[in-house]
């Protein structure tokens, strides 16, 4: 192959470079993100716990509205306060927060576990909702919430942050900008130490890397393949020889659609040379990201053109919170389903719980069979 590359460049005119290997100037593409001119809507968040920070960080950056916060311990509600947003309400009840009139959005940030009647009454109460992920344990629970976001004229959707992470988006706009063609291949592979939830409550969920950790990557796939229907999920675990957490810290799963085959690879308990890779395989151009972490790399854009290497602007954390409200308030004001609307989402959700499913027995999973996790699976 790489004589037969070499002679066709010694049959080519000494002017006439080869493109596929030309440097050129990185496509500018819109994956920032963004918000509707003039639309700032009073906002409520409805928990207050850990990872609201990020979440109340965004807002801030991005001059949001946050009027009120809700936590079942009134403390944390004040400490987010204090921290963020010191004009903003406080309460210990939801069902406050709700009934006000002025609040046209809410963030609801609990659990999984409890967050689906909080979805029900804020849809019920008239207000706009975005979700923190996962959405829902159950797939007939999810299509359930849908509905009746549909039936109140409200918008549903999903804090899928790391569809903003500046990587994953520019991926996914060079996809849908045509600049890579038809993809072949999806491969999504990292490597790092998760061994930092020991003494946690995630060292109890037993698929904590396919469940909790690997439910950002299921739903970038099924963003990118938007247009297609995963058909068929078989995944494996490991524990490590030497892990002593309960959930098993190595994982693997296979994702076959119809044109695309999509591997994805977990290493949770790498202490050394961190790395974290990404590679979309088209038939008219690739991508591939790389670096240390989710948060810090480095993109090179393959075309016919030649080789682009953009220089991306933001980060993971915050800018993927913004995002996700973002797309939220643009689909409102645009009149609009959200891109990370709850329907679009469950497929992804989808796939997760069939590759956990695999995970458990060994079997090859079609999405959409697995309906429900247990308790005991996740």
């Amino acid at each position: 192959m790489a004589e037969q590359k070499q002679q066709q460049r010694s049959n080519s005119t000494p002017t006439e470079p080869d493109r596929s290997e030309r440097t050129i100037a990185a496509p500018e593409l819109p994956y920032r993100p963004s918000d509707p001119p003039g639309y700032r809507p009073k906002i409520g968040l409805i928990g207050c716990g850990g990872i609201t920070g990020q979440h109340l960080d965004a807002y801030r950056n991005a001059k949001y509205d946050i009027a009120a916060l809700c936590d079942v311990v009134l403390a944390n509600a004040e400490k987010r306060q204090a921290e963020y947003f010191p004009k903003a309400d406080v309460y210990d009840d939801y069902r406050k927060l709700l009934a006000r009139d002025d609040i046209e959005v809410v963030d609801i940030t609990t659990h999984p576990d409890v967050r689906p009647p909080l979805i029900e009454a804020a849809l019920e109460a008239g207000k706009h909702v975005l979700s923190q992920k996962p959405f829902v344990l159950d797939l007939d629970e999810g299509e359930r919430l849908v509905e009746l976001a549909t039936k109140k004229q409200r918008l549903l959707a999903v804090n899928q942050n790391a569809r903003w992470a500046p990587h994953f988006s520019y991926a996914r706009e060079a996809y849908q900008a045509g600049l890579l063609g038809q993809l072949h291949g999806v491969h999504m592979a990292k490597r790092w130490d998760h061994r930092w939830v020991e003494g946690t409550p995630f060292e109890k969920i037993k698929h904590l890397i396919l469940y909790d950790f690997a439910i950002h990557w299921f739903d970038f796939v099924n963003y990118l393949l938007d247009k297609e229907k995963p058909l068929r999920v078989f995944a494996t675990t490991t524990r490590t020889r030497d892990q002593k957490l309960m959930p098993a810290l190595s994982a693997s799963v296979t994702i076959l659609y119809p044109h695309t085959q999509v591997t994805l690879s977990f290493d949770a308990a790498t202490p050394f040379g961190e790395q974290d890779e990404t590679y979309l395989a088209g038939s008219q151009g690739s991508l591939r990201s790389t670096g240390p972490d989710e948060r810090n790399q480095a993109v090179t854009l393959f075309t016919t053109e030649g080789i682009a290497q953009p220089k991306l602007e933001g980060c993971w954390f915050p800018d993927g919170f913004h995002g996700s409200m973002g797309e939220l308030l643009s689909a409102i004001a645009e009149g609009r389903e959200a891109t990370n609307s709850g329907a679009q989402n469950l497929t992804g959700l989808a796939t997760c719980f069939a590759a956990i499913h695999s995970a458990e027995t060994g079997e090859v999973v079609v999405p959409g069979d697995v309906r429900s996790l247990r308790k005991s699976s996740r």
